[in-house]
């Protein structure tokens, strides 16, 4: 199985192991599941993180020394799209709750724990 193909079928199994715990955790306390747009902001970070990882997966063999670069640029573009797209309608009323945080920054830390031990894997391989 290739590396990219294994890392998207994982990220994506990972994920949704991920997403039915918080969902569940949120019946669990009483709170609108899918509420907090918890289903694009999974979709959102899932989709980021696969193209941030074949961006570098492309890039790594002509520019292998400016990787971490290209990973902090990839981390930096989904914080610019929190901060355009979502925080706006977390903050809508005011006030962004724990919940929202969460629909947010729980797949984003997913993603981002599992692309950095999938990507430094590949680069100490190589």
């Amino acid at each position: 199985m290739s590396k990219v193909f294994s890392f998207i079928f994982n990220l994506l199994v990972l994920l949704s192991i991920i997403f039915i715990i918080h969902i569940s955790i949120l019946e669990s306390l009483n709170y609108t599941v899918f509420s907090d747009y918890i289903v694009a902001t999974y979709l959102v970070n899932y989709l980021l993180a696969v193209a941030i990882f074949l961006f570098i997966n492309k890039l790594k063999i002509k520019y292998g020394h400016l990787t971490g670069f290209l990973f902090m640029i990839g981390s930096f573009f989904k914080f610019l799209i929190f901060f355009l797209f979502f925080y706006p309608v977390f903050r809508f009323d005011g006030v962004m709750n724990r919940f929202e945080f969460a629909s947010f920054f729980i797949p984003y830390l997913t993603c981002l724990v599992f692309e950095t031990l999938q990507l430094s894997k590949i680069l100490n391989q190589e």
